[in-house]
This record gives C-alpha cells, sequence and structure tokens, in this order.
C-alpha cells in the first residue's frame, strides 16, 4: 500500500518540484496550502496569498494531486506575531522565519497532516534529515547556496521524525529545470524574500501600523546630533542605508553605519569609518537548542553563522545555565542581539540560540 505524505505546497517552484518528486518516487501525495496571515488591506503585498494559491492551485492540477487550502492566523499571530512585536519593542532585530518553522509548519501543519491520514509530511527546504543514535538530525543541503537548515535551527528532533525533504540532494538551477522540464507554472517564479507568510511589502509601512514609532536623535559616538531617526525599530546593527546623513565637514559621506541602539534615550548611535567598531570576538545566546543528541562535552570546537547568509565560523562553544558562550576564532562583524547563533557541527546542524 502507497505511503502517503502531505506537502507544505506555497505556490513557489521549490514546493512544487518537492510535491512532483514524491509522486514520482511512488507516494500518495496531497498538497496543503497554508494561509496564515490576514488583514483587511493587503494592497502593499507584492505577492498575495491569492496568487500563491492560484500557482499552487494550478501545479497540483498539473501533478494531479489534490490540494487543499488550511487557514492558520489564529496560531502564526499568537506564536509567531506577538513574539516578532515583543522583540522590536526590545529594540532587537528578531528573525521570525526561525519560529515560523517550528510553531507552524512542523507544529499545526503536521497536525492537520496527520488528520489527512498522512505517513510524513514534506517541504521544499533545502536541507536533509538523518537519523541517528539520540533522535532525527538535522543537516545542511548539498547545495549549499540554497541551504536552509540555518532558518530550521529551533526545530525539535521529534518533529523531524516523519519529514522528507525532496530537495535536499538538488541544486536549485536543477529544480528549475525539472520545473520547466513538466510545465509547472512556478518555473521561474522569483524566491519570496519577504517576512514569513506576510509577504514582501515596505517594511517599515507595515511595521509602523502595529508599533507606534517615536522619531529621536542620530548622533556619534561623542553625542553630537548628525540628524533624525524615524524609529529605533527602524534600524538595524551595521545598517548604512537610510540614514540621511551627509555633508558634515571632515567626514566621509556614505560611510556612516548604526552601531548602537540607544532605547533608554531613544538615540540611534552611529559611526564614520571602516566599522570596526562592529566587530565581536564573541557573544552570549538565551538557550541552545539542540536537535538530536548534543555533544558529551560542555566546551567543544563547532562553527557558527550569526546571520544566513554568512559561511560558518570557526568558534568555541560552552553551554552554560543560561545558553551559550561562543568564542570566535576571529571577530565577527555586526552579531546582533535578537538573531540566532546556528552552530554546525561538519554538515550537520546541531541547534541554535537567540543572540542576546
Amino acid at each position: 500500500m502507497k505511503k502517503t505524505v502531505v506537502v507544505g505546497i506555497s505556490g513557489g517552484v521549490d514546493s512544487s518540484v518537492a510535491a512532483y518528486l514524491l509522486k514520482e518516487q511512488g507516494y500518495n501525495v496531497i498538497g496543503l496550502f497554508m494561509n496564515n496571515w490576514e488583514e483587511e488591506d493587503e494592497a502593499d503585498t507584492a505577492c498575495s496569498s491569492a496568487s500563491d494559491w492560484q500557482d499552487a492551485r494550478a501545479v497540483c492540477g498539473a501533478l494531479g494531486i489534490p490540494v487543499y487550502a488550511v487557514n492558520f492566523a489564529e496560531e502564526y499571530r499568537e506564536r509567531v506575531f506577538a513574539y516578532f512585536l515583543a522583540q522590536y519593542k526590545k529594540g532587537r532585530t528578531p528573525n521570525p522565519d526561525v519560529l515560523c518553522n517550528r510553531e507552524i509548519k512542523f507544529g499545526p501543519f503536521a497536525a492537520y497532516a496527520a488528520r489527512l491520514g498522512a505517513d510524513y509530511i514534506a517541504t521544499g527546504h533545502y536541507c536533509a534529515v538523518r537519523k541517528a543514535t539520540g533522535g532525527a538530525q538535522l543537516w545542511e543541503a548539498a547545495d549549499k547556496t540554497k541551504d536552509q537548515s540555518y532558518f530550521l535551527n529551533q526545530v525539535r528532533s521529534e518533529q523531524l521524525e516523519n519529514v522528507l525533504f525532496p530537495l535536499a540532494d538538488l541544486a536549485k538551477s536543477e529544480v528549475r529545470a525539472i520545473a520547466e522540464r513538466h510545465g509547472l507554472v512556478t518555473a521561474e517564479k522569483k524566491d519570496s524574500t519577504g517576512i514569513c507568510f506576510i509577504g514582501e511589502r515596505n517594511f517599515k509601512r507595515f511595521l509602523s501600523k502595529y508599533l507606534p514609532a517615536q522619531a529621536g536623535d542620530i548622533v556619534d559616538k561623542s553625542g553630537r546630533v548628525l540628524g533624525r531617526h524615524d524609529g529605533l525599530m527602524y534600524y538595524t546593527l551595521g545598517q548604512r542605508r537610510g540614514l540621511g546623513i551627509g555633508g558634515i565637514a571632515g567626514e566621509e559621506q556614505n560611510r556612516w553605519f548604526v552601531i548602537e541602539k540607544d532605547l533608554a534615550h531613544n538615540k540611534l548611535v552611529v559611526q564614520n569609518g571602516d566599522g570596526e567598531e562592529l566587530l565581536s570576538s564573541e557573544l552570549v545566546t538565551d538557550g541552545l537548542h539542540c536537535i538530536g543528541a548534543p555533544p558529551a562535552q560542555n566546551t567543544f570546537r563547532a562553527a557558527v553563522k550569526t546571520r544566513y547568509r554568512q559561511p560558518a565560523q570557526p568558534a568555541t562553544v560552552t553551554r552554560t545555565a543560561a545558553g551559550a558562550h561562543i568564542v570566535f576564532d576571529t571577530p565577527q562583524r555586526a552579531v546582533t542581539s535578537g538573531q540566532y547563533a546556528v552552530v554546525y557541527l561538519g554538515e550537520r546542524c546541531l541547534g541554535g540560540g537567540e543572540i542576546v
């Protein structure tokens, strides 16, 4: 008897090809489209949920598989978006995509798939699962330029036990070629780069609808006022664009960058130059979540990413009662609170913790 796989169909090329590959492998495939964001005015959403749903139906129709839509908007607001806003209020730069995966895609989605009779769930993520003593482990994909293990660093080992990642061994170029070869409407659709489930839109306008912005001074380290900011939540450590600073005697224009957000005085602190002030040799995390069995020793060598588009950096990791203390071999630029330090043992993604 065929095993049933419920695959998350987003209306993009990756999930489309994942569904195609699973069907070719002989599974009974069911598509499940998640709608996890609702608001009255979606005029500023570049790629609306309705358009994605249309593409999802077209792909599933072409593949001859059923597809259903499910609404997790309430779960998303409670489990992800509320935390997203709370982090911005604290002056941090959160990463909602990480929580999306743990709290939605591998939570309510998996539960709903079970009600549809799923033996497995699948997504179009570029990563891999390996079974091992101590539980399922998360590993990098073959295509390191597209590997998404960073975004799954908080998923629990038990959530991965019955998960399939059909794209684990494929390059993105191969995925698009498969989609084109089989006439899938998503073959040339661009990748989504917006906030998880919310889509691509004007971020400042979007965030201002939920958090009141308080304008204030932009200052240098000496306290000299250089300009005005629109609200500290709109800026992140290391940011150069959008500061509106220029024409200051003795200073190079377009060389200013953010080095601190002073919440107590509502001041954005900037510096002009090459960015040495942004270098950090160590960091501390709130918690260190491990996917599968952790290393036997509390202190161990690993490679660590502090942002997605970054090669993992060699470091010494020490597990503590509160999380982890990570010391890099080479100082790292713009380590940002609210983001995740993700730990790798070779190609295995051990897990990660939120930078504080």
